[in-house]
């Protein structure tokens, strides 16, 4: 049960001195399509107008407040005209959302936006009230052509803010950091069912000076450096190779996540019969008997 000294901290509350520019926090008690009523523990409610609520143009006053909401806003008049305290959660938002936008940014913390638009560059998207931009070359891990950001307009994305400049109104945010941690770990659970020994089939993807990478499928590639080509000595990869060759190769090593191949090593044991596998995964990532079992049929 409340206390008399409850009772008092509320008639308190109730007749503080409210003036034009404090920021005030209530509960909301009643929406609609026009106002937004706010509990604020004054002897009079707080009004929002709908327009005053949200910069968003895809806010709704219907589907995106609810009755025990929380929210900030700032007194724009202490007295509307109906004896209610007038108040813009806009104009709170201006103040408060950058702190918390900072915030965000130092913590590397992942928030979730809806796309509204795309623009010159990049797309559009709003994060604690304020408009923030997000760059093409942060969409995605591949390459985003200007014709294709239409694509992402109304979809959900998860993001990083990497730049919150209150004094040039600055936001931008970024997905890129995201999906690239994800597929990381994507291709670490891969490689750890991978072991040293292993042969398989690949598919030459690209020559360097340095060697060749080849695609073993499953979002898995290794390097077969130039020594481990041939037996011969090359100059250069493509000297025995080109892109799209189906090769054979061995896993030397495997370190930091990469894979060292080897077609050298077969040539070697050219007189070992070798039984050659693919690599696959069951879709929780996990290996297949056939994976678990590869280095006894290939005799290692």
């Amino acid at each position: 049960m409340e206390s008399m000294e409850d009772f008092k901290d509320e008639i308190d509350r109730s007749f503080r001195q409210i003036s034009e520019g404090d920021i005030v926090t209530g509960t909301v008690i009643g929406v609609d399509e026009s106002e937004v009523l706010l509990d604020i523990k004054y002897f009079t409610q707080g009004v929002i107008k709908a327009e005053d609520f949200s910069d968003d143009p895809k806010f709704s006053i219907r589907t995106d407040v609810k009755v025990g909401d929380e929210v900030s806003a700032t007194v724009v008049k202490t007295d509307d005209g109906n004896g209610n305290i007038l108040l813009s959660k806009k104009e709170a938002t201006k103040v408060l959302a950058w702190d918390k936008l900072k915030a965000m940014m130092d913590s590397n913390q992942n928030v979730t936006v809806t796309v509204i638009e795309a623009v010159k560059g990049g797309v559009v998207a709003f994060l604690e009230g304020i408009r923030g931009f997000i760059p093409a070359s942060k969409l995605s891990l591949n390459y985003v052509e200007e014709a294709d950001l239409d694509d992402f307009v109304n979809k959900k994305l998860e993001v990083r803010v990497i730049t919150a400049d209150e004094t040039n109104k600055k936001l931008v945010m970024s997905a890129k950091e995201i999906l690239k941690e994800k597929a990381d770990e994507e291709r670490a659970a891969k490689v750890s069912n991978v072991q040293v020994g292993l042969v398989t089939e690949g598919t030459v993807e690209s020559l360097q000076d340095y060697g060749a990478f080849i695609n073993l499928g499953n979002g898995l590639s290794g390097l077969v450096h130039i020594s481990q080509i041939s037996n011969q000595r090359i100059a250069h990869p493509s000297a025995v190779l080109k892109v799209g060759d189906k090769v054979k190769v061995k896993v030397t090593a495997i370190k930091d996540g990469k894979l060292s191949l080897s077609m050298k090593a077969l040539q070697d044991v050219a007189a070992t019969e070798i039984t050659e596998e693919k690599i696959e995964f069951e879709s929780e990532g996990e290996a297949t008997t056939s994976l678990a079992d590869l280095l006894k049929k290939a005799g290692f």
